[in-house]
C-alpha cells in the first residue's frame, strides 16, 4: 500500500490528504447508493403499484442526495460550512448570469414541490402544450402529449419535456386538481321546420341517461373540492340549451365528463342521438344546402325577355 500511495502521489500529483478525501467520498457515495437500492428493491418486491413505486423512487432520491452532499462537504471542508460558503459565493457571482435559466428551472422545481400546482398523473395545459404529467425532475417535467392534431384531448404518442421555469411564467390549467370533472358540450342543429321542442326533450333524455353515474360521483367530488377551493356548483345535472343559428335551431347538450373519457362519452351520446332521430319523421338535422335554377324549365324570365318587355312598355304602338 505505501508503494501504491507513493506511485499515485508521484504520477497524479495528489497529496495523501486529497487521496483520503477522494476515497472517503467514494465510500459515502457507494454506501448511499447501496442503501437506496436496497430500499427500492424491498419495495419493488412488495408492490406492483406504478404510482407508489414512482413516488418512492423520487422520495429516496430527494432524501439521499442532500445527505450524501452534506457528508461529502464535511469530508472536503472539515473546518465547517464557512469555507464552503465563501467558495460558493465567489463561484456563484461568476456564473449567475450565464446559468440564469438553470436557476429559473430550479426555482420552478421548488415551486412545484412546495405549491404543487400539479402532480404526476394530473392532466394539465401549460402555454400551448397539454398532456398528462408522467415525470417531474429538478430542471424539467415531462408530459404525455394530448390534443394537437388529435381530437378530443386524446394522446398523440409524443413525450414533451418542459423546463420547470415555465410554471413561473405561463398559465397552468389543471384538468384533475380539485373538481375531477369538466363540462362538455355537443351542439345539435335541427331545421326550422322540425319539431324542435320534441327534439330537445329527446336529447335531454339521452344525455341524462348516458351521464347518470357521473352526476352522483360529481356531487361527492364537489363536497371534497369546497374544502380547498371556493367552488360551489348548485346544478350538476345535464341540460340542453336552445338558440338560433343561421341554418336552423341549435340545441346544445351540456354535461359532466371525466377529462380522459370525453371522446368516448361523446361518441356514445352521438350514436344514441342518430338512432333516436332516425325514428322521427318530424325531426331533421340542418345542414348547408345549395339550389340550382334553370330558367327554361322553371319558367323564369330571361334577360332578353326583360329587355323586350321594357321596349314594349316604352313603345306600346
Amino acid at each position: 500500500m505505501p508503494q501504491a500511495d507513493g506511485w499515485i502521489q508521484t504520477t497524479l500529483g495528489i497529496s495523501r490528504a486529497t487521496e483520503n478525501k477522494i476515497f472517503y467520498s467514494l465510500v459515502v457515495v457507494l454506501a448511499i447508493w447501496a442503501v437506496r437500492s436496497i430500499v427500492l428493491g424491498i419495495l419493488w418486491r412488495r408492490t406492483h403499484d406504478a404510482r407508489l413505486r414512482y413516488r418512492w423512487q423520487k422520495a429516496t432520491t430527494y432524501v439521499t442526495a442532500p445527505i450524501g452532499f452534506l457528508l461529502v462537504v464535511k469530508i472536503w471542508f472539515p473546518g465547517g460550512l464557512g469555507q464552503l460558503g465563501n467558495f460558493l459565493g465567489l463561484f456563484a457571482a461568476g456564473i449567475a448570469i450565464a446559468l440564469k435559466d438553470i436557476f429559473l428551472n430550479l426555482a420552478g422545481w421548488l415551486f412545484i414541490v412546495w405549491r404543487r400546482p400539479f402532480a404526476v398523473g394530473d392532466r394539465i395545459q401549460i402555454g400551448e402544450h397539454a398532456g398528462d404529467v408522467i415525470d417531474v425532475r429538478v430542471f424539467q417535467f415531462t408530459l404525455n402529449e394530448i390534443g394537437n392534431w388529435v381530437d378530443a384531448d386524446q394522446s398523440t404518442g409524443r413525450i414533451i419535456h418542459i423546463p420547470n421555469g415555465k410554471v413561473l411564467t405561463d398559465v397552468i390549467a389543471n384538468y384533475s386538481e380539485g373538481f375531477e370533472y369538466i363540462w362538455n358540450e355537443i351542439p345539435v342543429l335541427v331545421t326550422f321546420e322540425s319539431d324542435w321542442e320534441k327534439a330537445k326533450q329527446l336529447l335531454l333524455e339521452i344525455v341524462t341517461r348516458d351521464s347518470a353515474d357521473i352526476v352522483k360521483a360529481a356531487e361527492e367530488s364537489v363536497r371534497q373540492t369546497t374544502r380547498k377551493f371556493m367552488i360551489f356548483y348548485t346544478n350538476l345535472t345535464p341540460t340542453v340549451y336552445t338558440s338560433v343559428a343561421e341554418d336552423g335551431v341549435k340545441l346544445t347538450l351540456r354535461y359532466l365528463v371525466q377529462p380522459r373519457r370525453r371522446r368516448v362519452t361523446e361518441q356514445k351520446i352521438w350514436e344514441d342521438i342518430l338512432r333516436e332521430i332516425a325514428k322521427h319523421d318530424d325531426i331533421d338535422f340542418a345542414y348547408i344546402t345549395r339550389r340550382a335554377f334553370n330558367n327554361l324549365t322553371e319558367g323564369k324570365i330571361t334577360p332578353a325577355d326583360q329587355s323586350a318587355m321594357r321596349e314594349t312598355i316604352r313603345n306600346p304602338d
